[in-house]
């Protein structure tokens, strides 16, 4: 029995050994580390996870990927950009909450005629989940919020401006601007570019435009080369009126006949490339509509270090009920605002559309005259909104007036953006890791 026993430990061990050589035969990938970003690392997962989306995206798109090694590295540096964002975001206290990213879900799933367990369901099938989804939204959401707070907000439009372009005949409100349907590369420069990057980065650009023009799909082009967050997909810009695009670009287009490309263009935040894909329409009526104003007044408490978004949820709440049962609201914005309406009893005045954000325009329209919100959250934090008036002014003048700013802020916002997310990417410090293990 003591014989049998040692010849079957052996024969164990000798099939415990070749199982052995035999795991060691087969290699076996583990996760590494691509890029390093501040204090957070990219990996070799997420990034693969990521090119299979991208892959996935432009095939839906019908546009023709560029090799895979070009297009890994172009999402690379994308991912990278996104990531220092992200992280400024969450520095700064910015957050979607999970309310608000279960509405955006259901829009989505609207969007595409589904039920929220329908559009699941169909994201599962395709080998998407649902947990990488729901937080890519996230920061989809984040990242537009973040722009609208840091750009958005901050671009100013002067009277002197204003009266510039209503004076210029070929570019003011009644120049009947056609819609124009465009697609752009962008080669980003840092902010301190030596005359070597400055040659070299030239010189990729010149060899994107001419591979342009010796025939390669723009929207390849646009994915092998472009640094704007667009580039993955091709680039394209979508329609606009001519006088709402950046004026480098408009200025570009107007020499061009639909499928033409533009010469390489410089601007303080890099090359860029633009293509005149159509042109739609006759451009905006010259009679403009009725301009609605609203007088509204409001109580802003700021997200920071010291007061989290359920602490000034809560505190809105608070006063709320106070002003339900007849507290001042003047007196209560004095006390209790974070911006500079509070000295005048938080009174913004009066308002056209477009002239505040999108998610306090859209509360405060819902509003009744003199009726309350609740906590309203928006990229500068949460606000208890009042209506006051409403109005309707007939007068050309004030709306010529109005449209011009609308204009100018939307020509000056993409400039501006990139010209931001140039300094963010900039300041960050990133370690690329090489390939090997």
């Amino acid at each position: 029995m003591t014989i049998r026993f040692l010849l079957l430990c052996f024969l164990s061990s000798l099939a415990i050994q070749a199982h052995a050589q035999t795991r060691r035969a087969v290699p076996i990938e583990v996760d590494r580390i691509v890029a390093v970003v501040n204090d957070e690392a990219i990996t070799a997962f997420e990034l693969r996870a990521r090119l299979a989306r991208v892959e996935r995206q432009l095939q839906d798109q019908k546009v023709q990927p560029p090799s895979r090694d070009v297009l890994e590295k172009q999402l690379l540096e994308r991912m990278i950009s996104d990531r220092v964002q992200l992280q400024f975001a969450k520095e700064t206290g910015l957050r979607i909450s999970d309310i608000e990213l279960d509405a955006a879900m259901r829009r989505i799933a609207e969007g595409n005629r589904l039920s929220l367990q329908e559009f699941r369901a169909a994201l599962e099938k395709d080998g998407i989940s649902w947990s990488k989804f729901r937080e890519e939204i996230r920061e989809e959401m984040l990242l537009s919020r973040l722009r609208e707070r840091e750009v958005e907000s901050r671009i100013v439009v002067s009277d002197g401006e204003i009266d510039n372009y209503l004076a210029n005949p070929d570019q003011g409100i009644d120049a009947g601007n056609a819609e124009v349907q465009t697609a752009h590369i962008i080669l980003r420069v840092p902010e301190q570019a030596t005359p070597d990057q400055l040659m070299r980065i030239g010189a990729r650009a010149n060899t994107a435009l001419d591979q342009i023009r010796r025939g390669e799909d723009f929207a390849k082009v646009a994915a092998s080369y472009s640094d704007a967050p667009d580039g993955l997909t091709g680039g394209a810009m979508g329609s606009r009126q001519l006088d709402r695009l950046p004026a480098l670009y408009a200025d570009a287009v107007r020499k061009l006949k639909p499928g033409e490309v533009s010469d390489i263009l410089r601007s303080p935040a890099g090359f860029h490339i633009v293509k005149l894909i159509a042109v739609q329409g006759e451009g905006r009526a010259k009679n403009p509509l009725p301009l609605k104003q609203t007088r509204a007044r409001h109580i802003l408490l700021k997200i920071n270090e010291l007061v989290s978004e359920a602490e000034a949820r809560h505190k809105l709440i608070e006063l709320k009920e106070r002003l339900d049962n007849g507290a001042d609201f003047a007196e209560l914005a004095r006390l209790h605002s974070n911006d500079l309406s509070a000295a005048k009893g938080g009174d913004l005045g009066w308002l056209n559309q477009g002239d505040t954000v999108p998610d306090f325009e859209k509360a405060m329209d819902a509003l009744k005259i003199n009726e309350f919100s609740g906590p309203v959250k928006s990229p500068f934090g949460f606000h208890l909104i009042q209506v006051l008036e409403r109005r309707t002014e007939d007068g050309n003048g004030e709306r010529q007036r109005l449209t011009a700013r609308q204009v100018l802020r939307e020509r000056k916002s993409d400039e501006a953006y990139q010209d931001w997310v140039r300094q963010m990417r900039d300041r960050a410090y990133v370690d690329y890791r090489s390939e090997e293990r």
